[in-house]
């Protein structure tokens, strides 16, 4: 999601206006970790730390005055993000796949400063401990993809000042045409992939890249979406007739659901809005949950559409999902 270059604005005719019964939190929730038993599966969120970025970026050409009505923003104009990654197991192969690990520890007191990164309720290594994990159980990284808030777990510096992989034992998941943006990035898109994030994944004996909507096994796959950077996955889990999707940056927060609300920082915005509008059709019609990974407020939501506009229909944990 980051990046250091201003947000591109797209001009088309649309509506700005924004449901008018939404809920509106002006506050950071330390949420508990949750988990639930889903089919076969078994899933987890792993909270790795707090994060704010620019307002503006994140809601592209949505006013200030419209967006600042139903987030909280700060003297700085930048809004609390989370960074809220999941865990799955799988009884069918005994395979435990960890979707994004959150921007990790490489980066420096300017870096942490612009960001106001917060590690004080919750780490990636503490969050898989409460679980029962370490990071040497995890087999699979399934990577949404490889802006630095998302993969920056991947690798750490030791006390010598060498650069380990966090996930010694996994295999990783990244879409082909991802892996090309992200090793031939643009101009505009560069500043998100940090070369002490991409070259380690790039290089890894274990990289296993994927075509798009790439199945991991029965009831895991992956949906395909380009508008926010190339080869982006939402890794989706179905078990019967009851789907989670894990909604990356395609719907970074419960805040963007109207299709115009599209960041700043989305390579294609267009593409954004086409992508949501599918997707989410989808998601009313069989009624899917959906895991939001930046929302500072909500962990799941169910959604409606009424009089044309995506609304909330429900708030959840993840454990409060029902089981399968």
């Amino acid at each position: 999601m980051l990046s250091s270059g201003k947000p591109a604005f797209t001009s088309f005719t649309f509506s700005l206006s924004y449901p008018a019964n939404c809920h509106i939190q002006y506050h950071r929730i330390s949420m508990p970790l949750s988990k639930l038993s889903f089919g076969p599966f078994h899933l987890h969120t792993i909270e790795t730390g707090h994060f704010r970025l620019d307002g503006g970026a994140m809601f592209g050409v949505v006013p200030k005055t419209l967006w600042a009505r139903f987030i909280e923003v700060d003297d700085k104009n930048r809004i609390p993000m989370a960074m809220r990654c999941l865990l799955i197991t799988s009884e069918n192969t005994g395979r435990t796949y960890l979707v994004d690990n959150g921007c990790g520890t490489k980066f420096d007191q300017k870096f942490e400063d612009i960001y106001q990164l917060d590690y004080s309720q919750h780490t990636l290594n503490n969050s898989l401990e409460e679980h029962g994990f370490t990071p040497n159980d995890v087999t699979d990284l399934i990577f949404s993809h490889l802006h630095f808030d998302h993969c920056g777990g991947t690798t750490f510096y030791n006390s010598q000042g060498n650069l380990k992989h966090t996930f010694p034992n996994a295999t990783y998941h990244i879409t082909k045409k991802h892996l090309e943006t992200a090793t031939h990035p643009n101009a505009r898109e560069s500043a998100s992939f940090l070369p002490d994030n991409i070259t380690p994944i790039a290089n890894w004996k274990r990289l296993n890249t994927v075509e798009e909507h790439h199945r991991y096994e029965e009831g895991l796959d992956a949906l395909a979406v380009n508008g926010h950077t190339l080869g982006q996955q939402l890794p989706k889990i179905t078990v019967g007739d009851q789907t989670i999707v894990f909604m990356a940056d395609l719907i970074p927060t419960h805040v963007h659901l109207p299709l115009p609300w599209v960041m700043g920082y989305d390579m294609y915005p267009v593409q954004t809005l086409h992508e949501k509008e599918r997707i989410l059709d989808q998601a009313v019609e069989e009624n899917w949950y959906l895991f939001l990974e930046h929302d500072a407020t909500e962990e799941v939501i169910t959604i409606q559409k009424e009089q044309g506009k995506y609304r909330v229909k429900e708030r959840l944990s993840l454990g409060e999902i029902p089981s399968v």
